[in-house]
C-alpha cells in the first residue's frame, strides 16, 4: 500500500469517527490494555530485535527499552484514560443574540493527527489511545530505531478495532524511512496538525519543511535554581531525583544554577549524584568547591557548549550566580521553555521566579520530572508543547480538540 492510499485511508476513517460514542470507545480502550497484557512476551521480542541494532550506551537506549513493568504502565495508562471524561461535546460558551440566534461554542476533534517521532514506542500507545478517546484519528511516524517494536503495537491497536466490528484505519502506521515524513509533512488535505516527537534536530526540521500546520513539542533544556534561602535537605532531593530518575526523558535537568552565598553547601548538594555515576561539568567557582570532594573522572570545567544542552544522560552542569536576577538571566538565556524549577524557602522569591520565568512548566521546591500528562492527572500526553498558540504543557485530551460554533435559528435573515 502506498503512502498516499494509507493517508486516504486515515482521511475516510476520520468521517465516521464521529459517531462512535463514548462507552464503545472506552470498551475498545480496556481491550487494548488487555489484549497489550496477554501479548506481553510477544512484545518483548520485538522490542529485542530493535534493542539489538542500538549500543546500550546511546542515550536512546532506554528510551526505546520496553520490558514487562513499562508494559504494565502503559496498559495502566490505557486504562487513567478511560477514566477521563470525554472532551467531545462540551459546551465551552453559550448566548443568545438579541435577534434570537441561539450560538453555543462547541469541543470538537482536530481531526486526523500525525505524529513524527523517535526511538520511543510507547509513543504509538499514547498517541492511539489519546486520539481515539478524544475522536481523532491518526497517522504515526516512528523512528527506524524502533521498527518492530511499532509494527507489534499498532497491529495489536488494529486486531482489537477489528473486535469491535471498527475500522482499523482509525490508525496507521507509515514506513520508518525518510521519506514518508517528507510525505507527511506535505499532507495537506489528508492532515490537520502534525506534532513531532523528539530531538531538537528532528522538531527544528519538522517545523522548518511542513506544510501542515505544526504544534511543537521542544527539547528539554531543564534549569534548576538552587536559591541561597534554599533548604539543603530538601534541594538533595530533588536534584537527585530530576537529574537520576530517568535521564533519556525530556524533564530531566540538564543545569543546577547557584547562588554564591551556598557554594559551600554544594558538594553536599549533589553528593547522592556521585552514587548514580552523574559526570558533573562545573564552572569554575564550581569546579574550584567541588574538587577533592567528588570522583575525579566525573568532574570537568565547564566550557561553551556545556550550557545550553539537553543532554538526555547522565550528565550535569552546574552554573554559580551572584545573584538571583542572574540566575533568571541564565535561563532566559539558554532555557527551550519547557520545564524550570527554583528551590527557596522565600515566597517573594518564588512568586518572583514564577512571574519572570517563561516556561511551559514552572516549579518551586520539587522536581522537573513532574512535567508529564499523567503526573498532571491528564491520563496520558502526545507531548509537551513549549509554543504558545493553541497549547502548551503537557498536552492530552483537552489539547487534541478544536471548536466549532452551532448557531439555531428560526427563519432570522441579516438585514
Amino acid at each position: 500500500m502506498s503512502i498516499k492510499e494509507q493517508l486516504y485511508k486515515v482521511k475516510e476513517a476520520t468521517r465516521k469517527m464521529a459517531f462512535i460514542d463514548e462507552k464503545l470507545i472506552n470498551k475498545v480502550l480496556l481491550s487494548l490494555a488487555n489484549n497489550l497484557r496477554q501479548a506481553s512476551k510477544h512484545i518483548l521480542l520485538e522490542n529485542q530485535k530493535d534493542l539489538a541494532k542500538m549500543d546500550k550506551s546511546h542515550p536512546n537506549f532506554d528510551r526505546l527499552l520496553l520490558d514487562s513493568k513499562r508494559i504494565e504502565d502503559i496498559a495502566s495508562d490505557i486504562e487513567n484514560t478511560i477514566k477521563l471524561a470525554s472532551p467531545l461535546g462540551r459546551i465551552l460558551d453559550r448566548k443568545t443574540l438579541e435577534n434570537d440566534l441561539l450560538l453555543e461554542k462547541v469541543s470538537v476533534p482536530l481531526g486526523t493527527i500525525g505524529v513524527i517521532y523517535e526511538a520511543r514506542p510507547n509513543v504509538t500507545i499514547d498517541v492511539f489511545t489519546l486520539c481515539f478517546k478524544s475522536g481523532n484519528t491518526c497517522v504515526l511516524k516512528g523512528g527506524k530505531d524502533a521498527e518492530f517494536s511499532n509494527n507489534c503495537f499498532v497491529e495489536i491497536i488494529q486486531n482489537t478495532l477489528k473486535q469491535a466490528e471498527l475500522n482499523p484505519d482509525i490508525v496507521q502506521l507509515l514506513p520508518s524511512h525518510r521519506q514518508a515524513a517528507v510525505e507527511l509533512m506535505n499532507a495537506q488535505g489528508f492532515v490537520d496538525v502534525l506534532i513531532p516527537r523528539g530531538s531538537q534536530n528532528l522538531i527544528n526540521s519538522v517545523r522548518q519543511n511542513s506544510k501542515v500546520p505544526v504544534i511543537e513539542t521542544g527539547a528539554g533544556i531543564v534549569h534548576t535554581y538552587f536559591d541561597k534561602e534554599g533548604e539543603l535537605e530538601k534541594g538533595k532531593q530533588i536534584v537527585l531525583n530530576a537529574k537520576t530518575r530517568r535521564v533519556s526523558v525530556c524533564n530531566a535537568l540538564d543545569c543546577l544554577i547557584v547562588h554564591k552565598d551556598r557554594l559551600a553547601d554544594l558538594p553536599e548538594l549533589i553528593k547522592a549524584l556521585e552514587d548514580k555515576q552523574v559526570e558533573i561539568y562545573a564552572d569554575e567557582r564550581a569546579f574550584n568547591a567541588i574538587e577533592g570532594k567528588y570522583s575525579a573522572n566525573l568532574l570537568n570545567l565547564a566550557n561553551e557548549n556545556s550550557f545550553g544542552t539537553e543532554f538526555l544522560s547522565h550528565k550535569l552542569s552546574i552554573k554559580i550566580v551572584d545573584h538571583f536576577q542572574d540566575a533568571l538571566d541564565h535561563i532566559h538565556q539558554y532555557s527551550s521553555k519547557h520545564s524550570e524549577a527554583i528551590i527557596s524557602e522565600n515566597e517573594k522569591q518564588i512568586n518572583h521566579f514564577f512571574t519572570a520565568v517563561d516556561a511551559a512548566a514552572v516549579y518551586s521546591n520539587t522536581s522537573t520530572a513532574f512535567t508529564d500528562g499523567a503526573q498532571f492527572g491528564l491520563g496520558a500526553e502526545i507531548g509537551i508543547s513549549t509554543q504558545k498558540l493553541h497549547a502548551r504543557g503537557p498536552m492530552a485530551l483537552a489539547e487534541l480538540c478544536s471548536y466549532k460554533w452551532l448557531v439555531r435559528g428560526d427563519g432570522q435573515i441579516r438585514e
